[in-house]
């Protein structure tokens, strides 16, 4: 296991040290995996994602760019419930770099845009879908460590986000604000071309 998230930590790539008039190409990949035992049913869960970043740093400290996310998840609880979920987001970044010395470099993305969400559920009492739309905004500061010639490591612990998703079918109106500074920590690799 610790194999896997050491790999999966390494497969996370970002950007960071801002260059003028180049352009950067990085994303995350992420993997999350449970199995929960209860009294009277199990819960089996898994979720992969994909979000790649393009982007062009137009000034020395200011980098502008589009994102994406493909996400899909899948719960199954003791076969007599399935569940299946797929997301996609589609936006635009802004980055502001500050280099603390040659080595050292802090920075903060602010993302913005559309996304979606199908959800389907099969249960004893037949398949029933959803579909939402909605936009998300967010901002995340991070570090970036230069270890040579361009190559570098990304910290993140968390961030600030909110998000919409409004469900057809008279599905529920989704809003949520995130604050989860220190709940999660993201590493990634980088490489300026």
């Amino acid at each position: 296991m610790k194999k896997m998230l050491l790999i999966i930590a390494l497969s996370v790539f970002g950007f960071a040290n801002a260059q003028k008039g180049t352009i950067l190409v990085g994303g995350n990949i992420s993997y999350s995996s449970s199995n929960r035992d209860f009294q009277t049913f199990s819960d089996n869960y898994h979720e992969f994602g994909f979000s790649p970043k393009v982007g062009y740093q137009f000034h020395d400290n200011w980098t502008v760019g589009g994102e994406f996310l493909f996400a899909s998840s899948k719960s199954d609880i003791d076969g007599r419930m399935t569940s299946k979920s797929n997301d996609f987001k589609a936006g635009a970044f802004l980055r502001y770099t500050v280099p603390l010395s040659e080595t050292f470099s802090v920075f903060a993305d602010l993302g913005a845009g559309f996304q979606n969400q199908k959800n389907t559920v099969n249960s004893i009492e037949g398949e029933n879908e959803s579909k939402g739309d909605g936009f998300y905004a967010g901002i995340t500061p991070a570090l970036f460590i230069n270890m040579k010639k361009g190559f570098g490591l990304n910290f993140s612990i968390g961030g600030i986000g909110y998000e919409t998703l409004s469900f057809d079918n008279n599905g529920p109106d989704v809003k949520q604000f995130e604050f989860n500074f220190g709940k999660t920590v993201n590493i990634g690799v980088s490489k300026n071309f």
